[in-house]
């Protein structure tokens, strides 16, 4: 089943950006741009806060019941190995 997150958050510029994450087959697809830019920048491994606004996002729809707890514990665990690589 395919699930979306979007949200938008502000670079130390003040430049908006906004953030799409897709979950399909398995797989997570992070992709992101700011509000001046045409093209979308996709990312083979995500930024750090980017995973760790995922998780605050997931972890928000999980209480409501309109995410998954598979769905949180992926992220936790991409978000682990990302900082544990750092």
């Amino acid at each position: 089943m395919r699930s979306q997150h979007i949200w938008t958050s502000r670079d130390e510029d003040g430049r908006k950006r906004e953030v799409r994450v897709t979950k399909f087959g398995g797989q997570w697809k992070f992709q992101a741009k700011h509000r001046d830019e045409d093209e979308w920048t996709y990312y083979e491994r995500p930024l750090t806060e980017d995973l760790r606004e995922l998780r605050d996002i997931i972890f928000r729809k999980y209480q409501r019941r309109r995410a998954s707890a598979e769905d949180f514990e992926a992220v936790e665990n991409l978000l682990r190995e990302q900082t544990r690589d750092e």
